[in-house]
């Protein structure tokens, strides 16, 4: 049998949760953690919402809005093999605005990663 190294398992199962890496700061873990952008057949460049079942070439994301402006630099166009248009990008961009950034988690927490009152 072959050892893995995934430590997580999905919930009434003994199978491992599959893992993924994001395309800016290169950190894995769970599938569930991530936002898959899928290079449609069409063209476009879209957020895949559903079950991550949309056809076409896939990337992960974390869910911060500091990797989403940083995939959008160029690792995203890489890794979808794609160029990425104006409109893509204005699209991605307001779809990241729903994510928070570190600093911003730090400011709402106290700054040690607890929420409630300091």
């Amino acid at each position: 049998m072959r050892a893995t190294t995934r430590t997580t398992t999905r919930p009434g199962t003994d199978r491992p949760a599959p893992q993924r890496t994001c395309v800016a700061c290169r950190r894995s873990g769970d599938q569930s953690s991530f936002v898959r952008l899928v290079r449609s057949p069409e063209g476009p460049v879209v957020v895949d919402e559903g079950r991550r079942r949309a056809p076409g070439r896939g990337a992960y994301l974390c869910r911060q809005a500091s990797c989403w402006t940083r995939a959008l630099k160029g690792a995203l166009a890489a890794s979808l093999r794609a160029t990425i248009t104006e409109a893509d990008r204005a699209a991605l961009l307001a779809h990241a605005e729903r994510f928070t950034t570190h600093t911003d988690d730090a400011d709402r927490t106290g700054g040690d990663g607890r929420e409630g009152d300091a």
